[in-house]
Parts: structure tokens; C-alpha cells; sequence
């Protein structure tokens, strides 16, 4: 399979923004009662989320839920849905813990909508998956790239407008193997996540003829990840992929310490390690340190109208981490239910992966929702880029990021390319 490529946990500001943008909401909305039962056709269509409030992933927070809100927010100025104004989402908390994740997903499902956005970690959606496609509801995730959710058992209810990792792991090879590298170690946490996109990445490199001189994943609970250094510096590698969240600081930390730097050999990252505040959390006093180092994610910023508007919208917004690919979970399912003429998940399901492709073209809620007025097949290319949802209900087609850290630690974009998966 040929392809074309996710982010941190640990950046305190973003955790700042997400408590004082959404916390006031989050109480009221969390606790709602009543309404019809889950996924019940009654003309209004209804979202819930599951995001990260708090814990590892906070910061993947304020872009998710804002994006969601701004979604809504131009759907209503189009009309709405079926002719009804779209309600504020039902929010709850993920908090980077299964257990809470799967009572918050309860609480969601408890007040009657239609369609949860979430998890934003793969490991929490695992733990609510069943309960929520059980129940005929509409799962749709933002930020979910670990490929076990291709053949998940979900009934047709499950989606992400995140790529899989598969997509992005051979574009990751590609740009270590377009630096002239050939001797790769890659460590990866142990999960979903890390595992997949190790997996992903060691095998485009070695279709390439580059030697994979290590592919580990470790604990990403361990106090210290000395030996995940110690385990690097012994693999000899000329280039290293560090596949982590808020720990991978840690462990670009020890390998500078070791000679392991960028300014000694390569260094990449993917989504998890993303973030404008990297290079400051690694290297406070000297973040040209990271100078250098580059790395892949879905695209957050390709599209400069998208994110004007959303910055209009939420202009404390400072990360901008699936805030697209959020905007497309919310955007595809209304246009869905347009199509199926209907609230009902079960109706709307059968239309989501067909009206991301084979139509005719269009962008916008306003301009899909009046070619479905006019009786034509649509085919949405979202704001993260086309989706081209496979019928496992994933897009075959991702926009793909390569970014760097220049010489004074800034994040800057590299390039954007759109891949595509081939038979």
C-alpha cells in the first residue's frame, strides 16, 4: 500500500486555554438530562463530545471543541438541519483515563443525541466504542489514527476524519529517507497509537532499503526513560523516531544529554510531538537545541480560510491540532443527515461515506446542503482536505504536514502533500 500523516500532551498554556474556554460550558452541559433516548429520530439533530478536559491530552482540547462549536455555529447560519437549528454540543470530559472516558460517554449517551465527537486519544475511544456504536449512535473521532479501528466491529457507526496511521507512517519514512538516512531506530509508546504508526514506519522504511537497526515501544507511565535512550545509543542508528506525547520531552531530553541530538544526527516526530512549545519544554534555556528536527502530522493549517475564520471565532485559540479534522466530524454527519432526510443514526450512517466522494464537488455545509436540495450526489472535501471516506468509514486521502524546528526552535511547516492509499 502506497500513502500519504498527530501531536503532544503536555502543554500546560493550551490546558490553561481549554479550562478558561470551555470549563464554564462543561458543567451545565454535561449534566443534562432528558431529551428522547440516544439516536431516536426526533427532527433535531444532536451532538455530544467526548474530549480532553484535563490529563495528557488537554491541549488536544480547545482546537477539538472549538472547531466543534464553530461548526455548528455555520450550519446554523445556513438553515441548520431538516430545517431545525443545531443545539450546543453536550459536553464531557475524556480526561486522558478509560474508566472516566466511558462514564463520561454515558452521560452523553444519557441526554439523547445523535452523535458523539471523540475520543481524542485512541486508547480512550477503545474504552466507549462498543457502548456508543452499540447503542446506534454515531461515533465520529478527529484525532483517532491508530489503524485498529479500520476493522472494527463498530456496525457502521464509527468514523474518523483523522488519517490512519498506515497513511502516515510511509510519509514519516519518506522524509528520514529523503535526508539520506539508512540506519533508523524507532521507539514508540505502547499503545494503539505507538505501536501502529512503529509498525507503519518500519515497514515503508525497510520497502525503501533502509535499515531498521531498532523498533521498540515502552511504558509510557515509567517514571525515567533512561533505557529508552540507552536502548537508542545501542542501536547505532544515524536517525531516530521518537512517536510519543507529553514523555517524548523526556526522551529527547536524555538523548541530547547522550549525543543523540539533532545537531548529531537526525531526529523526527509525528502528531504527538507537534507543538509550538516544544523546543522550550525540551531545551528551556536553550531551544535551538531541537534546531533541526522535523517531522510529520495531519494537517492543521492548510487551509488559510478555514483557519482565519475559526481564529475570528475562537481568537484565543492558540493550537490549531485537529481542529479541521473536528469541523469535518461535524460538518460530514449534518450533511449526512440532509442527505438521508433524517436525525436518525441509523438512517445517516448508510449516507456517510457517500457523500465524501464520486459527486459533485463542493466545500462548504451551505453549498453541499443546496445541491442535496437540488437532488444531486455531492462529494464534501472538508476543510482538513478531501476525506474520500474508504467503506470502512476513514478518509483515503489525507493532507499531510512535514514540519521542522528552525534555528531558534519555531515550529515551522516544511510542505504539505495529499496522499492517497492505493490498492
Amino acid at each position: 500500500m502506497r500513502v500519504s500523516k498527530r501531536r503532544s500532551a503536555i502543554f500546560v498554556s493550551a490546558a490553561a486555554l481549554l479550562v478558561t474556554a470551555v470549563g464554564a460550558t462543561t458543567g451545565a452541559t454535561a449534566s443534562a438530562q432528558g431529551g428522547p433516548p440516544a439516536g431516536e429520530e426526533d427532527g433535531e439533530l444532536k451532538f455530544g463530545y467526548v474530549l480532553p478536559e484535563t490529563g495528557q491530552l488537554a491541549y488536544l482540547g480547545p482546537p477539538q471543541i472549538e472547531s466543534m462549536k464553530f461548526a455548528i455555529q455555520t450550519i446554523n447560519d445556513a438553515g441548520g438541519v431538516l430545517g431545525e437549528p443545531v443545539p450546543d454540543a453536550v459536553a464531557s470530559d475524556e480526561a486522558g483515563q478509560e474508566a472516566i472516558a466511558a462514564q463520561s460517554a454515558e452521560r452523553v449517551l444519557a441526554s439523547g443525541v445523535d452523535a458523539i465527537v471523540g475520543a481524542a486519544a485512541s486508547a480512550m475511544s477503545l474504552a466507549f466504542i462498543d457502548r456508543v456504536t452499540g447503542a446506534g449512535v454515531v461515533q465520529c473521532s478527529a484525532s483517532n489514527t491508530a489503524p485498529t479501528f479500520t476493522d472494527y466491529d463498530d456496525g457502521g457507526y464509527y468514523f474518523r476524519t483523522a488519517p490512519s496511521d498506515l497513511l502516515q507512517g510511509p510519509v514519516l519514512a519518506d522524509v528520514i529517507r529523503e535526508d539520506g538516512h539508512d540506519r533508523v531506530a524507532l521507539v514508540g509508546r505502547a499503545d494503539d497509537y505507538g505501536r501502529g504508526l512503529v509498525q507503519s514506519t518500519k515497514e515503508a522504511l525497510e520497502d525503501q532499503g533502509v535499515a531498521v537497526t531498532l523498533a521498540d515501544t515502552y511504558d509510557p507511565e515509567a517514571t525515567n526513560f533512561d533505557q529508552v535512550v540507552q536502548r537508542v545509543r545501542d542501536a547505532s542508528p544515524d536517525a531516530v523516531g521518537v512517536i510519543a506525547f507529553e514523555e517524548g520531552t523526556q526522551i529527547l531530553q536524555g538523548m541530547i544529554e547522550a549525543g543523540l541530538g539533532p545537531d548529531q544526527i537526525g531526529v523526527y516526530g509525528a502528531d504527538g510531538l507537534r507543538s509550538e512549545e516544544l523546543a522550550t519544554l525540551v531545551a528551556p534555556d536553550n531551544p535551538e537545541r531541537l534546531s533541526g528536527m522535523k517531522g510529520t502530522a495531519p494537517a492543521s493549517a492548510a487551509n488559510e480560510q478555514y483557519v482565519n475564520d475559526l481564529k475570528k471565532f475562537a481568537p484565543d485559540l492558540t493550537e490549531l491540532q485537529f481542529a479541521p479534522q473536528s469541523f469535518d466530524c461535524v460538518t460530514t454527519i449534518a450533511l449526512a443527515a440532509e442527505q438521508a432526510k433524517s436525525d436518525n443514526p441509523e438512517n445517516l450512517v448508510k449516507e456517510m461515506i457517500g457523500i465524501t466522494k464520486d459527486g459533485e464537488k463542493c466545500n462548504t455545509f451551505a453549498a453541499c446542503k443546496e445541491l442535496i436540495a437540488d437532488g444531486r450526489d455531492i462529494d464534501y472535501d472538508g476543510v482538513s482536505g478531501p476525506l474520500d471516506f474508504t467503506d470502512k468509514g476513514e478518509p483515503g486521502r489525507a493532507t499531510i504536514e512535514v514540519y521542522t524546528y528552525d534555528n531558534q526552535g519555531q515550529l515551522q511547516t516544511i510542505r504539505t502533500e495529499v496522499s492517497t492509499a492505493e490498492e
